[in-house]
């Protein structure tokens, strides 16, 4: 490995965790504002009723998600509609991690975590962290940015 590549890979995992923070911090300040929408079906009832108030589109999927076909038709889905909407996304793992986040009691009923929209919030720097991360991702040909969101 060579410094220079050392040193980009050191400064890459800093933006991820820069750009995961600012993710964490966007979601709780949208949920106290109640500017989130929860769970596949809702987030696409939402769009379709209200395709501009949204500001980005988290799809949250660990390993064992991945065959799961059904969730992987309507991460497509989604993902076109939020492509021709002009709507940021993010591919997240760590559905354990939101769920912290957004204080789901483990005695409830699960929500669906999978999908999550955020509508206008007055955060505005950590929605301008992540729309700025989304921004540069497909600059470089990366339409759908990842993260990987770890337990506390």
């Amino acid at each position: 490995m060579t410094l220079e590549e050392f040193i980009g890979s050191n400064s890459t995992e800093k933006r991820m965790e820069t750009v995961t923070q600012a993710l964490e911090e966007l979601l709780v300040a949208a949920q106290n504002q109640d500017s989130l929408t929860v769970g596949v079906y809702e987030s696409a009832k939402l769009m379709n009723v209200d395709p501009d108030s949204v500001v980005l589109c988290v799809l949250a999927a660990d390993e064992e998600d991945q065959d799961d076909v059904a969730l992987q038709i309507h991460f497509t889905l989604l993902q076109a509609f939020c492509c021709d909407n002009d709507i940021d996304i993010l591919r997240v793992s760590g559905v354990g991690r939101l769920a912290q986040l957004l204080d789901q009691d483990p005695e409830d009923e699960p929500r669906d975590l999978h999908c999550i929209l955020v509508t206008r919030v007055n955060d505005s720097a950590a929605l301008n962290d992540v729309s700025s991360f989304c921004e540069e991702s497909r600059c470089r040909n990366q339409w759908v940015p990842c993260l990987e969101m770890q337990n506390r």
